[in-house]
């Protein structure tokens, strides 16, 4: 197996493990350790420390090793941290986390879209929509997920705002998460349909007033599904 995939099944196993709390903060990851329990060379042993590095997810101390650090200090926006963190017992904190974030900015994202958007960009924002109705009906989950990752991407885009735009990645991985959980229903909900119309029209209209309130709608609609699916109120927004 090539050296790059081995450190990635490795960093991956111990990136799950950290997130889930199996391997808890002040914990030590020794190179020797992970050589042994993987089976796998000094250097990608290291290659995968580093990764965790990268991550902020363990800190290398002198005479020590590997120390993993507490959750506060993780690059929690990282897609690969955001993978590992939904595949762990707190998953529902997490996505409750991430709802929380597209609540803080998508509305503004979509009232921003509304003033700078491109004629060609609000016109596949109304494409997509009616691509989303189409495909809920049809029950086709996987096409449907597709344009709604690609609209909600092209709403951050068309802002016009760099900021907003970096967030692009934690958005998808939510919407991906959803999915990857069973959080997502088979038939969306008319008003979830209606919410992504709704936004499409404001932004093709150049009305940002409308375009924050339907996305506000629409992110609220996500929050309360997630209720109505089982979720602990406490930890959602």
């Amino acid at each position: 197996m090539p050296a790059t995939t081995l450190h990635t099944t490795v960093l991956d196993d111990l990136g799950t493990r950290i997130t889930a709390g199996e391997i808890r903060p002040g914990d030590v990851i020794r190179l020797d350790e992970v050589q042994e329990r993987y089976n796998v060379s000094r250097t990608v042993a290291r290659e995968a420390m580093r990764m965790l590095e990268s991550y902020d997810l363990a800190v290398s101390r002198r005479r020590v090793g590997i120390v993993v650090l507490p959750p506060r200090e993780w690059a929690v926006l990282a897609p690969t941290v955001i993978r590992w963190r939904l595949r762990g017992p707190q998953r529902v904190q997490v996505l409750g986390e991430l709802t929380e974030l597209r609540s803080a900015i998508e509305p503004t994202a979509a009232a921003a879209a509304s003033r700078r958007a491109q004629p060609e960009q609000a016109g596949r924002l109304v494409e997509l929509a009616a691509t989303l109705r189409s495909e809920a009906s049809n029950g086709n989950s996987d096409t449907f997920l597709q344009a709604d990752i690609e609209f909600h991407t092209l709403i951050l885009a068309a802002s016009g705002n760099a900021a907003l735009r970096a967030l692009t990645i934690p958005v998808q991985e939510v919407l991906m998460g959803r999915t990857r959980l069973g959080l997502m229903p088979r038939h969306p909900k008319p008003r979830a349909l209606a919410g992504h119309e709704g936004v499409a029209r404001a932004i093709a209209a150049g009305d940002p007033i409308s375009a924050r309130a339907h996305m506000d709608d629409l992110v609220n609609e996500v929050r309360e599904a997630l209720l109505e699916d089982g979720l602990d109120q406490a930890h959602l927004p």
